[in-house]
C-alpha cells in the first residue's frame, strides 16, 4: 500500500488528470452512502431501495416513490429547519482545487448530490443525474430540488399540472450516452485516474476503468474492492483525508 508521498509525486507529474467517484466521496459530508454497515441497503422498508428507485416503481406507486426519495435522497440537499445542509469535504476540494490549477480535466462521478459544482468543479460528468434537477413530464418545465421536497404527495407542475420527475438515473434506466462517450473519452486520455470512493460494483460506470491506458491508476477507498487487482497503486482510508493532504 502506497504512502501520501507517493500519491503526491504521482500527482506533481501529471497534467491530465481524471477522477472517477462514487458515494465515498460524499460520505464525509454527512450522505449515506448505499452498501455500507449503515448506508441505504441496511434500512428497512416494505420494498428493498433497488426496487423503490426504480422506473417501475416510479411509474406505478409514485407516491411511495416520493415518500422514500424525499426522506433518504433530498433530505442533505435541500433546507430543513434545524438539520444542517451537507456541504462539500476535502475530497471535493482538493479536486476543484487541482482542475483549477490545470491538472484535473475532468470529475466523473456516480454521486447525484452536486456537491463537486458547489466545491467549484467545472467539468463534472454526472453519469446517474443529479437531484438539483427535475422536470415537468408534460411540458418539460425545470424544477429545483426544494420544490420536490417541499410539495405535498407527488410534485406537480405549476404550469401544468404534469408530474414531476427527478432527473436522476432509476434502476431499469440506460445511463445518458453522451456523458458515458464523453466520460469514455476522458478516461482514454487520462495520463492518472483516480478512483475514489466506489466499490467498483455497479456496471455498467464500474466497467470505466477498463478504458485506462496508462500506469498510474489509482485507487483510494475505505475498504477494499471488487478490482484491487487492477490498480497500480492503492491507498486505504477516508478519501478526503487522503486527499487533503495533497499540495497543488
Amino acid at each position: 500500500m502506497a504512502d501520501i508521498a507517493k500519491l503526491q509525486e504521482l500527482i506533481d507529474g501529471s497534467d491530465n488528470i481524471v477522477f472517477f467517484g462514487g458515494a465515498g466521496v460524499s460520505t464525509e459530508s454527512g450522505i449515506k452512502d448505499f452498501r455500507s454497515v449503515d448506508g441505504l441497503y441496511s434500512q428497512h422498508y416494505d420494498y428493498p431501495p433497488e426496487t423503490m428507485l426504480s422506473h417501475t416503481f416510479y411509474v406505478r406507486h409514485k407516491q411511495e416513490f416520493y415518500r422514500f426519495y424525499k426522506d433518504k435522497l433530498l433530505g442533505k440537499t435541500v433546507d430543513i429547519p434545524g438539520e444542517e445542509k451537507a456541504l462539500p469535504n476535502a475530497a471535493h476540494r482538493k479536486l476543484a482545487e487541482l482542475e483549477q490549477y490545470g491538472k484535473l480535466k475532468a470529475v466523473i462521478t456516480q454521486n447525484i448530490d452536486g456537491l463537486h459544482q458547489m466545491a467549484g468543479s467545472k467539468k463534472v460528468l454526472e453519469l446517474h443525474g443529479s437531484v438539483l434537477r427535475n422536470f415537468c413530464e408534460k411540458c418539460g418545465k425545470s424544477f429545483d430540488a426544494q420544490y420536490i421536497y417541499d410539495s405535498a404527495d407527488v410534485p406537480k407542475c405549476d404550469d401544468c399540472g404534469g408530474d414531476i420527475k427527478p432527473d436522476v438515473v432509476l434502476y431499469e434506466e440506460g445511463l445518458d450516452q453522451g456523458i458515458l462517450q464523453e466520460s469514455i473519452r476522458c478516461i482514454k486520455e487520462a495520463d492518472m485516474l483516480i478512483i475514489g470512493g466506489t466499490s467498483l460494483v455497479v456496471y455498467p460506470a464500474a466497467g470505466l476503468i477498463d478504458y485506462y491506458r496508462g500506469n498510474k491508476l489509482v485507487l483510494i477507498n475505505r475498504d477494499k474492492t471488487a478490482r484491487d487487482g487492477a490498480a497500480d497503486y492503492i491507498f486505504q482510508g477516508n478519501i478526503g483525508e487522503i486527499l487533503g493532504q495533497i499540495q497543488c
